[in-house]
């Protein structure tokens, strides 16, 4: 069965610039951000309204919910990064991240750190709890479109407009190794739900994969337009992307080959996201609407990772690499481990790690209502100062 439009939502007044799915709640709702200054956060569920968060000075170029879903991070034209409380209150802390616009922002697996990415041409890395600055990343040398987290939080990778991607290693805060074999620009770069391999999408319309530990172009696909996103599905499998031609296309990387094409929105796609559970993902464009496709893949095997791909044709017809590709995604094997746990164990596990996450969210509320409640105390004291030295000016003109 082909991939199907579940749902479309209508509320951003300008292009869509990022979706992203809440990874935990059931009815999954996700985020988008808009080059109308918003972010609002969507709902599946028929009878639930959509809010929208009104705090950015300019454009939201990237959207992102923390892995406990209790928070959603906002990047901005703005120089500043936002994190929002996803509730009826809509509020948020804000730091000034950057010298200027800002154009990626991404949890760690853990939630305790941010990446950001910048016109600056660097990379900074922050504490979730106080925004607290660690460090910066500072050989680019133009825009910085896009830094992600690998999936254990040990490298970092980037893309820019000076048509490189850069690995980073977090610990030693060094480039270890730079890509660059794209043509244009590198508008987005992922890595791999494994972490041993990224893809990347350009301006010169292609989308290139490399493994990270060989430091070698895996496979290659050339495509008709500018290809502004792009999202693994959980299995690491497919890969959907997101183009200027107003088309998403999703990707077989097992087979080596274009699966489908969709056709859905008006204008450019500019952006594109699977759920964690990889059943829908998500897409926006410039024609203001974010859109909700069911996947419809046949799940049920995943067969044994990604193997060897033979040569064939890519996304119009041309010729791309052929060569083996093995990221480690291993379901069958990994169920067969799980079956040697009783099932009460299994339960047992499955609870502590749902109360650790639950634990976590709330950590993190409370330390986002903290330091809400800390800005409004330093506007409060800065108010006060102002009143307190109006009436002096008052007092001593009145004395003179």
């Amino acid at each position: 069965e082909d991939p199907s439009l579940e749902r479309h939502f209508k509320g951003h007044r300008d292009a869509v610039t990022s979706v992203d799915f809440d990874l935990n709640a059931d009815n999954l709702p996700n985020s988008s951000g808009s080059m109308d200054s918003c972010l609002m956060i969507w709902s599946m569920k028929p009878q639930m309204r959509a809010y929208r968060f009104v705090g950015h000075k300019d454009a939201v170029l990237c959207v992102q919910f923390s892995p406990s879903g209790h928070l959603v991070a906002s990047a901005s034209r703005d120089k500043t990064v936002r994190l929002w409380i996803p509730s009826l209150k809509g509020e948020s802390t804000v730091f000034k991240a950057h010298t200027a616009t800002v154009r990626s922002v991404h949890f760690s697996s853990d939630g305790q750190s941010l990446v950001t990415a910048s016109d600056d041409k660097t990379i900074k890395v922050w504490t979730v709890h106080r925004q607290k600055f660690l460090f910066s990343l500072s050989q680019h040398i133009n825009w910085v479109r896009c830094a992600r987290f690998s999936p254990d939080g040990r490298l970092i990778v980037s893309s820019s407009d000076d048509k490189t991607i850069k690995l980073w290693d977090k610990t030693s805060r060094e480039c270890i190794h730079s890509f660059c074999e794209h043509g244009g620009f590198v508008n987005h770069v992922d890595f791999h739900p494994s972490g041993t391999c990224i893809a990347a999408a350009g301006t010169d319309s292609t989308v290139k994969l490399w493994d990270v530990r060989m430091n070698r172009l895996l496979q290659h696909y050339q495509g008709n337009s500018v290809v502004n996103s792009l999202s693994f599905h959980p299995s690491g499998n497919y890969l959907v992307t997101a183009s200027n031609d107003s088309t998403l296309k999703i990707l077989d990387l097992l087979e080596g080959r274009l699966l489908y094409t969709l056709h859905g929105h008006q204008g450019p796609a500019t952006c594109v996201a699977f759920s964690r559970a990889g059943d829908l993902f998500a897409s926006g464009g410039s024609d203001e609407q974010v859109m909700v496709w069911k996947t419809n893949f046949d799940t049920a095997d995943y067969g044994d990772g990604l193997k060897t791909q033979k040569s064939g044709s890519s996304v119009d017809g041309s010729h791309h690499t052929g060569v083996e590709m093995d990221c480690g995604i291993h379901h069958k094997k990994t169920k067969t481990q799980d079956s040697g746990r009783t099932h009460g164990q299994q339960e047992e596990e499955a609870g502590l790690v749902n109360t650790l996450e639950h634990i976590m969210g709330q950590l993190d509320v409370l330390t986002q209502t903290v330091s809400i409640l800390e800005q409004r105390l330093t506007l409060t004291e800065d108010k006060l100062k102002e009143c307190l030295e109006n009436q002096q000016k008052i007092i001593q003109s009145k004395t003179n």
